[in-house]
């Protein structure tokens, strides 16, 4: 069974998530309402991207930090599907 996912708006420059949607189409209409520019990417629910990441081998820890909090903290999910976007439209 896939495991559900979510798609998560994070602007250019900005600190956190700014919206989480159920699809990547509502993502990019929101998106385009608002002429933002940022990422959408799609994230898995119910699991970290760490542990999927090294569970499904997409991440092999190599370096004596991988694995710390401050590491899995700041850990992005660069193997699932994400778009950029720049005032709005699909860059």
């Amino acid at each position: 069974m896939e495991k559900p996912t979510v798609w998560v708006f994070h602007g250019d420059s900005a600190r956190h998530a700014a919206a989480i949607f159920n699809t990547a189409e509502d993502g990019s209409r929101w998106i385009a309402q608002h002429r933002l520019s940022g990422i959408l990417t799609e994230y898995p629910v119910g699991e970290g991207c760490y542990d999927i990441a090294v569970s499904e081998g997409h991440f092999r820890p190599t370096k004596p930090h991988h694995g710390t909090a401050a590491h899995i903290a700041g850990f992005s999910p660069g193997w699932t599907r994400h778009m950029h976007y720049l005032d709005g439209h699909p860059a």
